[in-house]
């Protein structure tokens, strides 16, 4: 009898089992999809010199593939993300264990807990799944990492994740990150500024340079210290970044150029009216116009100037003088 129990109740824990795994199975995306993934991207707006003067989107990237994007910037997402990304097969076992064994600590002293997952789960989660938090995520996570390691290589993966991670700052993206928080391209960015993008995945707005600026500064320099230790950059190199102060812009813009803004309107409009809206704030178009920059803004001093001389003839100077106030 003790038999027939057991082996029933193997045979039942087999069934539940397969149930869940059908059940899980069922609604998985397909990850083969990714060949061919574009994530949105935004259309930029040029004048005849090739200035920046506009830009129109959903969200704000600029789409750069794995060989342009400098190594310093991909080290230092190394370093903070999955350092052992180009070892591992989707799921870095020893990377789960260590980050298990450091949430017990961070548990008892009120820490922030450590995830485990890799850069391969982190763009299985940001572009086939949900953010929710619950097993059966984690579990088609880890499926669809497995998937995705069989069918892209390690640097589409990497150009994937560095391309659609959201890291603040109205910011999609590296390239668009590094416009929106230094005013570079990615090619400019020095080590330090490339540290500080990669300590946003974990929780853009707890590091906003402007509002949390030493907890953004004191992730950076951890962030420094892992791509020294990981042989990234020397001990010159780390005391060098370590010195230098956070310096983001104040707050993100569109295009540097600002004296257009009736003229990118206009070339919006007829952007929508032969593409469609969607389309223009997706497809990442390159419009170059006849702007000349120069002379749209001695056009718009002119016109201010004249505004202003026009208003000084004849504009109102408020009551005093003016007005005739009759007794009572």
């Amino acid at each position: 009898m003790a038999g027939v129990a057991l082996l029933g109740g193997i045979a039942l824990a087999g069934l539940i089992v397969a149930v869940y795994a059908a059940w899980l199975f069922h609604d998985l995306p397909d990850a083969s999809e990714l060949a061919d993934y574009r994530p949105a991207t935004a259309t930029r707006v040029y004048a005849g010199d090739g200035t920046l003067i506009g830009e129109f989107s959903d969200e704000r990237r600029i789409y750069v593939p794995y060989e342009q994007i400098p190594l310093p910037v991909i080290q230092a997402f190394l370093a903070a993300e999955d350092r052992n990304f180009f070892n591992h097969g989707g799921i870095d076992v020893g990377g789960l264990g260590r980050a298990m064994f450091k949430n017990i600590f961070n548990a008892a002293t009120g820490r922030r807990l450590e995830g485990g997952s890799t850069i391969t789960q982190q763009v299985a989660k940001n572009v086939l799944l949900t953010n929710e938090s619950s097993i059966n995520r984690k579990v088609k996570e880890a499926i669809l990492a497995n998937r995705l390691e069989a069918t892209l290589t390690k640097q589409q993966i990497m150009e994937l994740y560095l391309n659609e991670i959201f890291l603040g700052y109205r910011s999609y993206g590296v390239a668009a990150a590094a416009y929106n928080y230094f005013g570079k391209s990615l090619s400019q960015l020095t080590p330090d500024e490339a540290a500080f993008l990669a300590a946003l995945p974990k929780g853009p707005n707890n590091y906003h340079p402007k509002r949390h600026p030493e907890a953004a500064l004191g992730r950076r320099n951890w962030v420094l210290g892992e791509m020294n230790q990981n042989g990234f950059i020397n001990d010159a190199q780390l005391a060098t970044a370590l010195a230098r102060p956070l310096a983001a812009q104040d707050a993100p813009r569109r295009a540097a150029y600002a004296d257009a803004d009736f003229f990118v309107e206009e070339a919006r409009r007829q952007a929508i009216a032969r593409f469609g809206r969607e389309e223009v704030n997706r497809g990442g178009y390159y419009m170059r116009t006849t702007l000349d920059p120069s002379l749209q803004s001695a056009a718009r001093d002119a016109l201010m100037r004249g505004l202003e001389n026009y208003d000084r003839r004849h504009g109102w100077r408020g009551p005093w003088g003016t007005t005739d106030f009759a007794e009572g």
